[in-house]
């Protein structure tokens, strides 16, 4: 070490010693009484500075940079989330022949990519959901072991940063979604989708300085609500001999409270081109999207493939694909400090790419009694882009009415 570092290094450290002593006789966290909402404890969580650093101004900065990153990328994660397709498990058509109505298609269809069959005229179905989202990582980066920095100063000729904040977080969410559909003809069918969301977050903030470990924030956050309410429609456009088109609409409404990341504040719009092919036990469904409004623009392709092994039982494997024009990737960046001379602050910030979230989901639909159907599949993600949970359980209860 040079001697001009040395010396600047024991200037930084007898400033630290002086910010430490003055920390002993002050309160060492704000209070969290005043912090309401999940936006708010990840802000104190990120920010919060109980004992000082070399740089009270520079670490703020760079910890205002790394909050707002973290909060974006989980609400693009969180409020828009996919909600289960409209079409319920039976679908209906009147037969010329027999004069009688009659199930329409052997398999019950998939999960989350639409199908272009619709529940028939003057069929209609409701359904609960349930999710359970143990989120880990957050692009690619652990939450839960402490090992993500969001801030750290180095200096330019050490090989390692001296002051580290590394944070824990601890997210879950849990996601029960009320549904219901109308067939108003055979072509056309109506559908809503109301997402209510449990959503927990703890953390804590470590310094570490030289060695030195300091707790800088440790808090917990609950927030229960409706999330954005989906309202959408779809029309079949061919319907001949198991080949199916159709186009949909979904208007997300900002019924969730954006400080709580239960919605994005933001009514949205998407408009899906479907495409089915039934042939006996096996069908295939494809979707491709657009999305406007809200959080971000977005594209979306998905493709399912249900297999009916038994009358009452189907299978399905199903890939769901997201491409979101929104900075849900975080890079980390290095900037100078404005007054100490060779010392460099590092932070999280948003990447300018795109955020790309590719998921599979395999599952089942079993026909327990008369036209109740048990739903229930694995959410695996393919991509670390965002905010990830390692398995999602997805379980669910259709009901079509009777007619």
């Amino acid at each position: 070490m040079t001697r001009k570092t040395t010396s600047r290094l024991l200037r930084l450290t007898a400033a630290r010693r002086v910010s430490v002593a003055a920390a002993v006789f002050l309160v060492t966290a704000s209070p969290l009484a005043a912090q309401e909402t999940v936006s708010d404890i990840l802000r104190f969580l990120v920010t919060n500075q109980s004992v000082a650093t070399g740089s009270v101004e520079r670490d703020r900065e760079a910890a205002e940079a790394t909050s707002t990153t973290i909060s974006r990328a989980l609400l693009a994660s969180l409020s828009t989330l996919p909600v289960s397709t409209s079409s319920g498990g039976f679908a209906y058509r009147l037969s010329p022949e027999l004069g009688t109505v009659s199930r329409a298609s052997e398999s019950f269809g998939p999960f989350f990519v639409e199908r272009a069959m619709t529940a028939g005229r003057g069929a209609a179905s409701v359904g609960l959901t349930y999710q359970h989202l143990r989120l880990t990582s957050l692009d690619g980066r652990s939450l839960r072991d402490g090992t993500l920095v969001t801030t750290a100063n180095q200096f330019t000729d050490e090989d390692a940063p001296f002051d580290i904040d590394r944070l824990t977080m601890n997210i879950d969410a849990d996601v029960a979604t009320i549904y219901g559909n109308l067939g108003l003809s055979d072509e056309v069918e109506i559908g809503f989708a109301a997402p209510l969301m449990a959503l927990r977050v703890e953390g804590s903030r470590l310094n570490i300085y030289r060695g030195e470990v300091f707790t800088q924030a440790d808090a917990s956050a609950t927030a229960i609500g409706l999330a954005d309410l989906v309202v959408r429609g779809k029309f079949m456009l061919f319907d001949e001999d198991g080949a199916g088109l159709a186009g949909s609409a979904d208007v997300r409404l900002p019924t969730g409270r954006e400080d709580d990341l239960l919605g994005t504040g933001k009514a949205s719009l998407k408009v899906s081109a479907i495409g089915s092919f039934e042939r006996s036990r096996v069908s295939s469904h494809a979707n491709v999207s657009v999305g406007l409004g809200g959080f971000a623009r977005e594209l979306g392709v998905a493709g399912a493939v249900a297999f009916a092994a038994a009358p009452r039982l189907t299978i399905t494997g199903e890939v769901v694909g997201r491409l979101m024009d929104s900075p849900g990737r975080i890079v980390q960046v290095a900037a100078s400090h404005p007054r100490l001379e060779g010392v460099e602050t590092l932070r999280l910030v948003p990447a300018s790419s795109t955020l790309a979230i590719v998921t599979l989901a395999p599952g089942f639909k079993w026909n327990l009694a008369d036209t109740w159907v048990l739903v229930g599949n694995l959410s695996v993600p393919l991509t670390s882009g965002g905010l990830t949970s390692p398995i999602s359980p997805f379980i669910g209860l259709d009901y079509s009415l009777t007619r």
